[in-house]
């Protein structure tokens, strides 16, 4: 997933506004990897990125478990 860093209209998208914090591409819309890395790089009309690769977060729920450690026992006589 990408997020729009800095303000641009898509030129390969009729114009499409994008406003900085949005998700890029917009839903319904899918976009080659080149055009993703013209748009993340600096080889774009602006001339600087204008989108950032994202990790999605991952629901609590899906965490990976904790590791659980065997509890000490004392033995005392």
């Amino acid at each position: 997933m990408y997020k729009v860093i800095k303000y641009f209209t898509d030129l390969h998208d009729k114009d499409h506004p994008y406003n900085v914090g949005d998700t890029f591409p917009r839903a319904g819309i899918e976009v080659a990897e080149e055009r993703l890395k013209e748009l993340a790089g600096s080889d774009n009309k602006q001339g600087t990125p204008l989108i950032k690769l994202v990790e999605e977060k991952k629901p609590a729920s899906q965490k990976a478990p904790a590791k659980r450690t065997a509890a000490k026992t004392s033995t005392k006589k």
